[in-house]
């Protein structure tokens, strides 16, 4: 938990939205989209981090509480807290980074899709989706936007994920770093080949530098995963069987990969 003390009031940020901040470039022109109660472009515009951001909300609620955050900390004239839909509350070339966070990542990434002429100008993007990861990665990949750091940061007994993705210039640019970043033979020679599906799912800068809360993270998805397993061997429908069959060669596909970046880190220390 981060404090700071604003004028008069305090500031407390948790630790995932400390993680993010600490992603936005300094001197950014920023937007925090689902922002609830504006804790994040506040505690940056304290910071001195940021000159300018908007605070974006689907909700009324949420709009009304971050424009109390706004006021008590006397940020009226840098940050703007918006009502509207995703990144529709963005005029085009206003900002630079986008954070979003707080939502599944097929969410996440129906926002970006959506978000038309309110991306243009925008650099970098924060994100931080708690469910389908490689629905936002993907998106990543065909709109030109290049993963440069991926975190996982348990709070709270859950663990996030972090992601961080910067515009490329140009389409043959963006190519050849996809190519490089999702590379099928990233584990060889102790792992001949990762299939494409779980270098989505699992995150191929984090596949690099794996820690205890990635072996943490896919255990648990290895359970999780199981149940399902569980439920499909004694379900009647005739597709239950053949989709049993997909979800086992995933937990198989899972544990090999495991198996072989533990022994990858045995040789290493």
């Amino acid at each position: 938990m981060t404090e700071i003390k604003d004028t008069g009031a305090e500031l407390k940020l948790s630790r995932r939205l400390t993680a993010l901040a600490q992603r936005v470039p300094q001197g950014a022109r920023f937007a925090d989209i689902g922002t609830d109660h504006a804790l994040l472009p506040v505690y940056l515009a304290l910071e001195g981090r940021i000159g300018f951001a908007v605070a974006g909300d689907i909700n009324a609620g949420p709009v009304n509480a971050a424009k109390r955050q706004v006021a008590e900390a006397g940020l009226e004239e840098v940050v703007s807290v918006r009502l509207g839909d995703g990144m529709a509350v963005l005029r085009p070339g206003e900002v630079d980074t986008v954070a979003i966070a707080g939502m599944g990542g097929s969410l996440m990434a129906r926002i970006l899709e959506q978000a038309g002429e309110s991306l243009q100008g925008v650099e970098t993007l924060v994100l931080s989706p708690h469910v389908a990861e490689d629905a936002v990665r993907r998106w990543l990949t065909a709109n030109r936007f290049a993963l440069d750091d991926e975190a996982l940061l348990e709070e709270d007994g859950v663990i996030y994920t972090l992601m961080r993705a910067k515009r490329v210039s140009s389409q043959e640019e963006a190519q050849s770093i996809e190519a490089r970043l999702y590379d099928e033979r990233l584990l060889a020679p102790s792992l001949e080949r990762i299939s494409m599906t779980l270098l989505y799912e699992m995150g191929p800068l984090l596949l690099r530098s794996p820690g205890e809360d990635f072996f943490r993270k896919w255990e648990q998805e290895i359970s999780k995963r199981e149940r399902v397993i569980l439920q499909l061997n004694h379900a009647v429908a005739p597709e239950a069987a053949e989709k049993a069959r997909e979800w086992e060669e995933d937990v198989r596909e899972i544990k090999e990969v495991l198996a072989c970046l533990r022994a990858e880190k045995r040789s290493s220390n």
